[in-house]
């Protein structure tokens, strides 16, 4: 049985797949693993909102990566929870260190290596995913691709539809135009901008597009406004509305808040479907 949110424990309840007993259980909300002293997970997060607890793999060492995904792979274990764990900010070191130590270790989980966005993620061999709405990815240069890449990584490995472009920056309007046409043509429920610099592409897209633009700043600068300030300060202050903005180089944010508008947006559709065919 794949449980991947409240509802579907719910669901399951209902269809009597489920005692009531073993859902409490699941749903607690205080239900943390204490790993060695150094981490307490939130094993229920996804169950809460969605999104599973994606560690950040930055500044931890091998082995604390190590215990802290057998801790959650033993909470998946009891629980029968299917999500994906996501790290990320990982060197080429320690994914090699962690596909050593678990690709032997776990035979319902395949182990899937992104270098270019720095993830690594167990995953279920089988696929369980749902089409969870869909988001559209832009980048202004080619040195934001691999902030973009993180964003598209993570929204893919939740079940998010996606389409990309890359280096459509304002510094040649015209490299936007087609991009924009299959966007709309492929109705996302969110559009994710990446961009450093003076940060100008959001602001751009935003004021063509009607659903939600999350500005996605990355360290790409020099000078005054080095290290993406330029850019954060400049989607911060954007004209058009119905902008959101996640911190420099922040993928990760910026794909789970699309997901979540995305999520909400399927959730909708699958009503109304349901709603016309009774």
């Amino acid at each position: 049985m794949t449980l991947r949110s409240t509802r579907d424990i719910l669901e399951a309840v209902k269809e009597g797949r489920l005692s009531i007993s073993k859902a409490e259980k699941v749903l607690k909300l205080d239900a943390l693993s204490i790993v060695d002293e150094i981490a307490r997970l939130d094993l229920n997060r996804h169950l809460r909102r969605g999104v599973p607890e994606i560690v950040y793999g930055k500044a931890k060492s091998p082995r604390q990566l190590e215990a802290i995904v057998s801790a959650i792979l033993r909470n998946s274990t009891e629980s029968e929870i299917l999500s994906p764990i996501i790290i990320s900010k990982v060197s080429k070191d320690q994914a090699r260190f962690l596909r050593l130590k678990f690709s032997k270790k776990i035979c319902r989980l395949k182990i899937k290596y992104f270098k270019e966005a720095a993830i690594i993620a167990f995953v279920p061999k089988t696929d369980t995913s749902r089409k969870e709405g869909k988001v559209a990815l832009l980048s202004a240069g080619t040195s934001d691709i691999a902030v973009l890449h993180e964003a598209q990584v993570v929204l893919e490995l939740l079940g998010c539809e996606t389409i990309r472009f890359n280096d459509v920056g304002i510094a040649a309007l015209r490299r936007l135009a087609s991009p924009l046409k299959q966007i709309a043509k492929f109705d996302p429920d969110s559009i994710i901008v990446a961009a450093g610099m003076e940060g100008a592409l959001p602001s751009l897209v935003a004021s063509l597009s009607s659903v939600p633009v999350i500005g996605l700043p990355t360290s790409v600068g020099y000078g005054y406004g080095k290290g993406g300030e330029a850019a954060l300060m400049s989607m911060l202050q954007a004209c058009p509305l119905g902008i959101c903005v996640v911190n420099i180089d922040g993928g990760v944010s910026a794909g789970i808040i699309a997901w979540l508008i995305a999520h909400r947006s399927a959730l909708a559709r699958d009503e109304q479907v349901q709603a016309h065919s009774k």
